[in-house]
């Protein structure tokens, strides 16, 4: 499993490090520079005639099937489409997710929509910085992936 923290996967949303940044957000070369610090990234991909493409509204950022398996990333389906296809794909992370509370990942992960009960499979969804007790969860989402990682090694400590 790629991570740095193996007690619990630590998840940047779209590519967010320190908060929103609306210029890189699923942003392919940002996606990349993160991957390789260790941190998993949670991305909104998008299928059309015209091929893959990262965006959280709208297909953005023309992408390549290999470029949705590499190891660490979580692709946030926002079409039908793109789901029926990456499902097909072992190798790529995938799942549909609107306002629905809880869903399942194509590797077993419970996504959970904020605010919602958690368990040691669940991925909680928390945008913002908190002080919010983490119980037991598989992974946190997070726009602030370095404050959570941070804080999350100080707990290990105390």
């Amino acid at each position: 499993m790629h991570c740095q923290d193996k007690a619990m996967i630590v998840i940047s949303h779209r590519g967010n490090l320190k908060g929103r940044n609306l210029k890189k957000e699923n942003n392919p070369d940002h996606i990349r520079e993160v991957l390789n610090t260790g941190i998993d990234v949670e991305v909104d991909v998008w299928w059309s005639a015209k091929g893959w493409f990262l965006g959280h509204d709208f297909p953005q950022y023309r992408v390549t099937m290999d470029f949705l398996g590499i190891p660490g990333l979580w692709c946030h389906a926002k079409n039908h489409a793109a789901l029926d296809r990456m499902v097909e794909n072992p190798l790529i992370h995938c799942f549909w997710h609107q306002r629905d509370d809880y869903t399942l990942t194509s590797k077993g992960y419970i996504w959970a929509y904020p605010q919602k009960k958690t368990s040691n499979h669940t991925v909680a969804v928390c945008l913002k910085r908190s002080t919010r007790k983490i119980k037991e969860i598989a992974g946190l989402c997070t726009d602030y992936p370095i404050w959570w990682a941070s804080r999350l090694k100080s707990l290990k400590k105390a």
